[in-house]
C-alpha cells in the first residue's frame, strides 16, 4: 500500500514537469523535423520536398562558414567558462575568510541583463570614441595595437565570443567550488600527511573527486555554446565574420522567411548538440574505465 502511495506521489510531482517539457521542447522539435522536409514561407501552403532542405544546407558555403565560426566560438567559451572557472574555484577553495564576497562578485555577471552586457562590451571594444581596451593599450605604451576589434575580420569573432565566456565563468566557478568543498577533509589531510604537495593534491585528489561535476559542466557549457545566440546576434557585425549556426538559422527562418530551411538548420543544431554530449560522455567514461 505504501509503495502504491509513493508511486502516486511520484506521478503527481513528475507529470506537470513532464507535460511542460513535452509541450515546450519535444513538440517543437517534432514540428521542426516536419518543417525540415517542407518548402514553406509561412503564408503559402507547405510543399513537401523530402531532403531538399538538407541537401541545400550541406551545399551552402555560408552555412559551413557559420559552422566553422561556431567551433571557434565553442572553444573560446569552453576555455573561459569551464577552465578559468575551475582555476578560480581552486584558488577560492584555499580562501579561509571572505569567500562569500568573492563568490558573489564572480557570479554577478551571470545575472546581468544580456543587452547590458552587449552594450558594455561594445563600448569596451570601441575605437571611436576610444573604448576601455584601446585606452588601456595606449596607457601601457601599446597604442600601435589599438584596433576596431568588432570591425576587424581577424578579431571580430574572438571579440564576440569573449563576452559570453566572461558572462558565465562565475557560475561555473560556483559549481566547481561547491564540489571542491564537498570533498571530505580527511582525504586531503591523509594525502598531506603522506607527503603530497599542492599540485599533486589537485591532480590526484581534488580533480578526480569532482570528475562527474566537470563532465556535467562541459556538457552544459558545450551545448550552451553550440546554441549561443543572444550576445553574438546583438553585438555581431554585418556579414559572415561573426555568423554562428544559430544566427544563420534565425536569419533564414525569420528574415528571408524560409521556415523549412531554417527548421533543417535547427535540426542540425539539435543533432550536433547530442553528438557533443555523446563524445564528452564517452571521453569521461573511457577515463573512468582506465582508472
Amino acid at each position: 500500500m505504501n509503495v502504491l502511495k509513493d508511486k502516486k506521489a511520484w506521478l503527481v510531482f513528475v507529470t506537470p514537469a513532464l507535460l511542460f517539457y513535452l509541450g515546450t521542447v519535444f513538440v517543437p522539435i517534432i514540428q521542426s523535423l516536419n518543417y525540415g522536409f517542407q518548402d514553406w514561407n509561412g503564408i503559402k501552403d507547405a510543399k513537401y520536398i523530402g531532403l531538399g532542405n538538407y541537401v541545400k544546407m550541406f551545399q551552402d558555403p555560408y552555412f559551413w562558414n557559420s559552422v566553422q565560426n561556431n567551433l571557434v566560438y565553442v572553444v573560446i567559451v569552453v576555455l573561459m567558462q569551464v577552465f578559468i572557472g575551475l582555476f578560480f574555484a581552486l584558488l577560492l577553495s584555499y580562501v579561509k575568510k571572505g569567500a562569500g564576497i568573492f563568490r558573489t562578485l564572480y557570479y554577478l555577471p551571470a545575472v546581468v541583463v544580456t543587452i547590458a552586457i552587449a552594450q558594455m562590451f561594445r563600448n569596451f571594444y570601441s575605437l571611436q570614441p576610444l573604448g576601455l581596451l584601446n585606452m588601456f593599450l595606449g596607457w601601457i605604451g601599446l597604442g600601435h595595437l589599438q584596433n576596431a576589434w568588432l570591425s576587424d575580420p581577424h578579431t571580430a569573432l574572438i571579440a564576440v565570443s569573449i563576452p559570453e565566456g566572461w558572462r558565465f565563468t562565475g557560475m561555473y566557478m560556483v559549481i566547481f567550488y561547491a564540489a571542491l568543498i564537498a570533498i571530505p577533509k580527511e582525504i586531503e589531510e591523509a594525502a598531506t600527511i603522506d607527503g603530497v604537495n599542492g599540485w599533486q593534491l589537485i591532480r590526484h585528489i581534488k580533480l578526480p573527486n569532482i570528475k562527474h561535476v566537470l563532465s556535467l559542466a562541459l556538457i552544459m557549457c558545450t551545448t550552451g555554446a553550440l546554441r549561443g545566440f543572444d550576445i553574438p546576434y546583438i553585438i555581431g557585425v554585418p556579414g559572415s565574420t561573426t555568423e554562428l549556426v544559430t544566427t544563420y538559422m534565425y536569419k533564414k527562418a525569420f528574415s528571408t522567411i524560409q521556415y523549412g530551411y531554417g527548421s533543417a538548420i535547427a535540426v542540425f543544431i539539435v543533432l550536433e548538440s547530442l553528438l557533443a554530449v555523446l563524445i564528452i560522455r564517452a571521453i569521461f567514461n573511457s577515463r573512468k574505465g582506465g582508472a
